[in-house]
């Protein structure tokens, strides 16, 4: 993992099982980052702000807030098919049908992907068959950025209703 451990800064870590964490001494291994005080210092500053702010319980209510928020546009919209993530890992898979659950055509997925950009909101795309918007927003989010966020999926959804 990587990223946000550092809050900007290039580090990352990898975490595992005791098993498998020792087999790492039986055989060749270098890590770009590995070892560097400085890189440690800064993820120890990074936790303890964490923990200091109370950032993963914030993390876990917003993200809930922002799950149920989104898991409302299935009875909406015909291509939200699921909603699922924990926390401020969110995914909204989009289907053609619910009955069939087949994913939506990629063309259709960028446009709502496009659309959500052109009004502001960065979100990503994934999923096996590019069909899911990751929703992946920083830390500090807010109950107000994610009622902004989903007003302006609904639209993006609702702009592609019209299309239909």
């Amino acid at each position: 993992m990587a990223k946000g451990m550092g809050n900007g800064y290039p580090m990352g870590a990898v975490i595992t099982t005791p098993e498998i964490a020792a087999t790492m001494g039986h055989a060749l291994h270098f890590n770009t980052f590995g070892g560097n005080p400085v890189a440690c210092a800064v993820g120890s500053a990074v936790i303890d702000v964490i923990d200091q702010e109370k950032t993963q319980a914030l993390c876990a209510d917003i993200g809930t807030y922002f799950i149920q928020a989104l898991d409302s546009l299935r009875s909406e919209f015909e291509v939200v098919g699921d909603v699922r993530g924990k926390g401020l890992m969110i995914g909204v898979e989009l289907v053609k049908n619910k009955a069939s659950r087949e994913p939506l055509p990629a063309d259709e997925v960028a446009s709502i992907w496009e659309d959500t950009k052109e009004m502001g909101v960065l979100i990503g795309k994934g999923g096996l068959f590019g069909n899911c918007l990751r929703i992946k927003p920083p830390m500090c989010l807010t109950k107000a950025d994610v009622d902004y966020s989903l007003a302006v999926l609904r639209k993006a959804l609702q702009n592609h209703a019209q299309k239909a």
